[in-house]
């Protein structure tokens, strides 16, 4: 019998990364990064979305679900190639957390220099004659038009362009141009580092969100495949019902699906979009898999998440398909909230590992910390995702009596020494669950300063944690190495 290693990774958004340009990038961190990981016995390295940020900078808002955000993209890397002759020495803002505005104005004069020296060859017009590649740069160019606002304030021929093609697109030839250049560079640098990691032995981990953004080409020119207004609108939007932790809920806004259009097609838009992924990365999260069974279907009208329907979504039929038409994928289950008994039973079914988030294991009064499924070792072990509170942070925010009871659990079992947030992380990885997954800032010991994102929260600071070099990283990364070595031993 194949006896499989338990396994170890590290949660880090590229964005994260240090880079004397103002944001994590593509080039030489991203390497030293790896090597650090193998250097210490980690596996994964599990990443945020890749794809351009939109509304408030998320990454789980963007304007498309295959094109890759231009800002990850490294000027050394394309120095390198001869296309930034006089590179500037590095950004003129502190490191340490990511202003995108900044970096945005910094960067993309550099990248147009890059793209007016670059010479086209085969290979980049092969990329360029792909359909989803053609599509974001027209839209791009309609965009930039339009002063970056959404595409539903275009003007009437821009907003149907992908029902008719009908139009002179000879204005924005140049803009077209160069998003395909910024596309092709991407894809090229991506490509690169995803074989540096598979040359280490490390596996890379996508996060795919469950929908996409309103103002993105899979809406734009897709409009098919969602419940929407005569006008494009959405007429139903998606969110979460009121909770314990919100009493009107969240209204996310992103458009929902029109499952019946999606299984007349065969699912292909959900076909493409995963596939597309799957080039890109060994393992792929898939945000809000509760989605797949049952999702809340808000009126666009309604401003708060209050009103609303569970609705039963064809979850096997979407996921048999994808597998048969996607041999060799590996998906990850998002499972985490309040999950009804059905949710669990599809997971379970396709065999998908699911997640545990140690501060919701050990508050013994939360219902997630009993609901194990029926897999308890086909699970993700996490000390915090990118929604949660740091381990330091949420040890601060606990009750004196909380903390005391937390120490005492921690010393039973067998965690005495150290601190608090050192001896959770080695809670974590003597987990039984098959893969064990830490953010960086939890290793590093990070308060609230460094969280990467508050739900319900849109803006600054969100999504603008990085790292100002790998230095304190390593050091971290080598203290547990005995224990993640010891964790590929353990059956």
């Amino acid at each position: 019998m194949c006896v499989q290693q338990k396994e170890t990774g590290i949660l880090l958004a590229v964005s994260s990364l240090p880079s004397p340009y103002g944001i994590g990038d593509l080039g030489p961190a991203a390497r030293a990064w790896l090597e650090l990981l193998e250097q210490n016995g980690v596996t994964i390295w599990q990443i945020l979305p890749l794809n351009p940020t939109g509304y408030g900078n998320s990454p789980y808002q963007p304007y498309s679900s295959c094109a890759g955000d231009e800002m990850y993209l490294s000027l050394e890397e394309l120095a390198a190639q001869g296309l930034l002759p006089n590179l500037p020495e590095a950004f003129p803002l502190p490191a340490g957390h990511v202003d995108y505005e900044a970096v945005r104005r910094y960067k993309e004069p550099l990248l147009r220099a890059a793209w007016q020296a670059f010479v086209p060859d085969e290979d980049y017009r092969a990329f360029a004659a792909r359909d989803w590649v053609r599509d974001y740069a027209v839209f791009r160019a309609f965009k930039k038009e339009n002063d970056n606002r959404c595409w539903l304030e275009w003007p009437e021929w821009q907003r149907t362009w992908p029902e008719n093609r009908a139009g002179d697109l000879t204005p924005y030839r140049e803009e077209m141009e160069y998003q395909t250049f910024l596309q092709y560079q991407f894809a090229r640098q991506w490509q690169a580092v995803r074989a540096a990691a598979a040359a280490k032995g490390i596996r890379i981990m996508g996060d795919v969100p469950f929908y996409v953004g309103v103002d993105s080409v899979d809406v734009w020119a897709g409009k098919e495949n969602f419940l929407l207004d005569a006008d494009g609108r959405p007429a139903w939007v998606a969110g979460v019902p009121p909770d314990y932790f919100s009493a009107t809920g969240q209204r996310w806004g992103n458009p929902i699906y029109d499952w019946g259009h999606l299984q007349q097609t065969g699912f292909d838009f959900w076909v493409r979009r995963i596939g597309y992924n799957k080039q890109l990365f060994d393992v792929i999260r898939i945000d809000h898999f509760r989605a797949f069974d049952t999702y809340w279907k808000i009126p666009a009208s309604c401003p708060t998440a209050m009103e609303g329907d569970w609705i039963e979504a064809p979850g096997y039929a979407v996921l048999d398909t994808l597998y048969r038409e996607l041999p060799g994928l590996e998906l990850v289950a998002e499972d985490l909230g309040d999950l009804r008994p059905e949710v669990l039973a599809l997971r379970d079914h396709y065999r998908l590992k699911g997640m545990k988030v140690l501060e919701f294991t050990l508050d013994t009064a939360g219902k997630q910390a009993r609901d194990t499924g029926s897999q308890s070792e086909n699970l993700i072990c996490y000390t915090g995702t990118h929604d949660n509170a740091t381990l330091l942070e949420w040890y601060n925010s606990l009750t004196v009596a909380a903390r005391r009871k937390l120490r005492r659990w921690l010393r039973r079992q067998g965690f005495g020494t150290g601190t608090v947030v050192q001896r959770l992380v080695r809670c974590a990885l003597a987990s039984p669950a098959r893969w064990t997954i830490l953010p960086v800032q939890d290793i590093l010991e990070l308060d609230a300063s460094a969280r990467m994102n508050t739900p319900g929260t849109v803006g600054s600071p969100n999504w603008e944690w990085r790292l100002s070099d790998l230095d304190r990283a390593a050091a971290a990364l080598h203290a547990y190495r005995p224990l993640i070595l010891q964790r590929r031993n353990m059956v």
